[in-house]
């Protein structure tokens, strides 16, 4: 059993507000095997930085991702919040696996070029939403922030 996750406690409360904007701080420590006290303090640091607003709904909490905002890692600035969401929530076209084209064809890669999943349009090697690893390859991630046994 892996003991150790690529993905952050912040990233994972992040994954888990994206699927459920109205997720409880139960739900979340239930789902990530820590405790409610560390929920919210994850939460806080998360609405502190400005990358969730918190919004009273009721007696309940509304969460809303501001997914503009670029990555908090110097070497990552140039991907938003909602690219990386979007590519581990499997939504979006840079979760979209793209099939692969004979070499020298437009979007094969020897052109530099890469199709879109909204057009088939080229889009630059290295681009935001640009590739990705494939979704379905073993040892990749799933829904839920879990990942797949390898072979």
């Amino acid at each position: 059993m892996v003991s150790w996750s690529f993905l952050t406690s912040h990233a994972r409360v992040l994954l888990l507000v994206a699927h459920d904007p109205g997720v409880r701080l139960r739900d979340i420590a239930a789902s990530l095997g820590i405790t409610e006290r560390s929920a919210f303090s994850i939460i806080t640091d998360l609405v502190e930085a400005g990358y969730v607003i918190k919004e009273k709904d009721g007696r309940r909490n509304r969460y809303h991702i501001q997914a503009h905002l670029p990555l908090p890692e110097p070497t990552s600035q140039e991907r938003t919040v909602g690219q990386v969401l979007a590519l581990l929530t499997g939504t979006g076209p840079a979760a979209t696996p793209r099939p692969p084209a004979a070499a020298g064809t437009p979007g094969s890669g020897g052109d530099g070029q890469r199709p879109t999943a909204e057009t088939g349009a080229g889009q630059a090697v290295g681009e935001p939403g640009g590739g990705g690893p494939r979704r379905d390859s073993p040892g990749s991630a799933v829904p839920g922030g879990r990942r797949q046994a390898g072979p």
